[in-house]
């Protein structure tokens, strides 16, 4: 399978080159579910120092912190659809729904199989 993402766009704006910490079984699920869905996937927000997700408001328990979560641009409802069922499809069972993104994480010290909206 094609991988569809380079690490620099999972890299904390203030950190360059901290795509690496993404985690790979993250990464894994995440490339399976651009391949299902056919569509681009923009990546909003990968990876965060603690100084970065302080200044955007993120939890101070943030799953970007550890390299298990990212947000994905999206702003229309038909490729909402498609991002969050091919996310499913690829066993990511935790899925934030905003207007403009669609967060999505593997971060196995938090609840399983939940969709909220911000």
């Amino acid at each position: 399978m094609k991988t569809y993402f380079k690490e620099s766009e999972f890299d904390s704006p203030d950190l360059k080159g901290s795509g690496s910490k993404m985690k790979p079984e993250l990464l894994a699920k995440l490339n399976m579910a651009r391949h299902n869905a056919g569509i681009p996937f923009k990546i909003n927000s990968g990876y965060r120092t603690p100084k970065h997700n302080k200044k955007v408001g993120g939890a101070s328990q943030s799953s970007h912190l550890k390299g298990l979560a990212v947000d994905i641009a999206c702003n229309y409802s038909t490729d909402r659809f498609i991002i969050v069922n091919a996310l499913l499809d690829a066993g990511i069972n935790r899925i934030g729904i905003a207007k403009t993104f669609i967060h999505c994480d593997v971060d196995c010290d938090k609840h399983e199989n939940v969709i909220w909206v911000y």
